[in-house]
């Protein structure tokens, strides 16, 4: 299970990262965080700490032993 909540919480991360990049981009508007570079640069930043945490969610996946039936 806990590999699941770390693949979850990643994925989440990185949305967050994205919707950041795009308004410091200035792709997504009406925020006090659009056109900020600010927001450019720790977008793409928080989306790769995203990454991690999906790959140590799917790493723990890996290494967990299989139900017994």
């Amino acid at each position: 299970m806990r590999g699941w909540l770390w693949i979850t919480i990643g994925a989440l991360v990185v949305l967050v990262g994205t919707v950041w990049t795009l308004q410091g981009l200035n792709v997504m508007g009406g925020s006090a965080m659009s056109g900020k570079v600010l927001w450019a640069v720790l977008g793409p930043l928080v989306g790769v700490v995203g990454l991690a945490l999906i790959g140590l969610g799917a790493r723990s996946l890996r290494k967990a032993p299989a139900p017994r039936s």
